[in-house]
């Protein structure tokens, strides 16, 4: 099959960006549209639920890596900021700069070692982003040097989440246990104050998402993209063009977490507050829905796979006619996507766009069309 032109290559890479820095536009719009501060907040809500389904999709649909734990780096992130944030309250039984409720409760009579740098909010932003980074790079290290792939690290990941949800409901005297942590003060950054139901936050979580977007379309557009799509396509034929494909992995999977993480903190911001379900297994498996749902190769089909699903799942449970069944239809839906697109929602594009050069006569050029290890052949070729 001939090779596309590289001017159309560089046409549809311009159209693609085009379409991504369009949806980030039409997000910081939507408040113009919404005068309501509860549906605002929804919103907001679901947007960083968006974040941490891309975040997914950049190590699951791009490198092929299948994290089941996805939420331990979600949850890691919110509790890094609901410590800084627990830190600026006035505790009501020992006052300023007292310690925290739970602890008091808890017997503990000094703040633990561990929380005194918390008291920054510059480093409790860099550690919600660094330390699921760092967790998601030492576990990376023993997993993809020692050449373990599919459902095993799926199962690896899986194991490490439910280690990190029960070590954080066990330490209940340091992290609140299964009531987390609660009565956060309100972010303040920049001189700005974000309060949870007010605008403010939203373009918070509408920045945070337009960054990480970008940030992860960048990644998937650039040479390492390439290889990581390489990798998981044809990962043997990858590591015999001489690249560390541990090494890629790893990135991928980091990064991911890194992405995931910075959800936590805006999550922990929409939220007012932080608990271990945000370390759930429920969570993390419905993440894998909500990617697989809107599209695994698709970092804007995860996100908005995201906002449908979780959209209608709030909406289906709240109605009273669908009280009892909304389970039921969304576990329905997600059969359908899966038998009847296995792209999700994302391969509509391909699907119309196929038809439409079906009709025009033209032959269907698309890499992906190539079948498996067209961008191992790619990434070969560009060494």
């Amino acid at each position: 099959m001939a090779a596309k032109p590289r001017s159309i290559r560089i046409g549809r890479a311009h159209i693609q960006v085009l379409v991504y820095v369009t949806v980030c536009i039409a997000v910081f719009l939507l408040p113009s549209f919404i005068d309501n501060d509860f549906l605002l907040n929804r919103i907001a809500r679901y947007l960083v639920l968006s974040i941490l389904a891309m975040a997914l999709a950049l190590s699951w649909g791009y490198a092929g890596i299948l994290n089941l734990g996805q939420a331990l780096s979600f949850g890691l992130g919110s509790y890094c900021m609901a410590m800084a944030l627990k830190l600026r309250t006035v505790p009501v039984h020992t006052g300023a700069e007292g310690l925290p409720d739970f602890m008091v409760w808890n017997n503990i009579e000094t703040l633990p070692l561990f929380w005194q740098p918390f008291y920054s909010l510059t480093f409790a932003i860099i550690a919600g982003l660094l330390v699921p980074a760092l967790c998601a790079a030492v576990l990376g290290w023993f997993m993809f040097r020692g050449r373990i792939t599919g459902v095993y690290v799926a199962i690896i990941t899986l194991a490490a989440l439910v280690v990190g949800n029960l070590l954080i409901i066990d330490q209940q005297p340091y992290t609140g246990g299964f009531n987390g942590i609660t009565d956060l003060a309100q972010l303040e950054l920049f001189g700005f104050e974000f309060d949870a139901y007010s605008s403010s936050t939203y373009y918070l979580v509408a920045s945070g998402l337009s960054i990480s977007l970008l940030t992860a379309l960048a990644i998937t557009r650039s040479k390492t993209g390439l290889i990581l799509q390489a990798i998981r396509d044809q990962e043997n034929r990858v590591r015999f063009f001489g690249y560390d494909v541990a090494a890629y992995q790893n990135f991928a999977f980091s990064v991911s977490a890194a992405i995931a993480g910075l959800a936590g903190m805006l999550y922990t911001v929409v939220m007012e507050f932080a608990s271990p379900t945000f370390l759930g297994v429920p969570l993390s498996l419905a993440v894998v829905i909500w990617v697989a749902v809107g599209g695994r190769q698709s970092l804007l089909g995860a996100m908005l796979g995201a906002i449908l699903v979780a959209g209608m799942q709030g909406a289906l449970s709240e109605s009273e006619t669908f009280l009892d069944t909304w389970t039921l239809i969304m576990g329905a839906m997600f059969v359908l996507v899966v038998l009847f697109l296995p792209k999700g929602l994302a391969g509509l594009v391909d699907i119309v766009r196929d038809r439409i050069a079906g009709a025009r006569g033209r032959p269907v050029d698309d890499e992906e069309s190539a079948g498996d290890g067209a961008a191992a052949k790619t990434a070969g070729a560009a060494q």
